[in-house]
């Protein structure tokens, strides 16, 4: 399997010859925030719960943006809720748009520090700090793969 199959999850489907699908109606895209936190050259990830979307892969801790908040305030908050944790938002490392047949997707990920608080799995099947050569042997969102080669290539503080 090469590095860059391991982002799995709704991948799209050709279509089937002879059908007419029904004209594409303009979706909203799902803005979501996540958080890329360093520590001792490893980076926290987080699995989703079994029977959510996407469920059990891994991924990047945050969330989907709510009304009026901006990426960095979502992403506190999701951190907070998530991980029981109180953090820093740092810069933009990465931003990625995803079309899955169901949804479309923005995502942002930011560079964040831990400023209170130990990481706890509160809103997630679990937690880990991977180290850049385990990432591959994790399975996360299609959404992800561009990150995740970006990653590759970085040197993790």
């Amino acid at each position: 399997m090469s590095k860059s199959s391991r982002a799995k999850g709704r991948e799209s489907k050709p279509a089937v010859s002879g059908i007419h699908p029904l004209p594409l109606v303009p979706q909203t895209a799902v803005e979501v925030s996540a958080a890329l936190i360093f520590r001792e050259r490893k980076i926290l990830i987080t699995r989703r719960h079994a029977d959510a979307y996407l469920g059990g892969l891994w991924e990047f801790p945050g969330g989907k943006r709510e009304p009026g908040e901006t990426f960095e305030q979502c992403l506190i908050r999701e951190l907070r809720e998530e991980l029981g944790v109180e953090s820093s938002v740092g810069e933009l490392f990465e931003q990625i748009t995803h079309e899955y047949p169901e949804k479309k997707v923005h995502l942002r990920f930011f560079i964040c520090r831990l400023e209170r608080g130990v990481p706890q799995p509160l809103g997630c099947a679990g937690i880990k700090w991977a180290g850049k050569d385990e990432l591959d042997q994790h399975d996360f969102p299609a959404a992800d793969a561009r990150l995740l080669d970006k990653l590759r290539a970085y040197d993790f503080p």
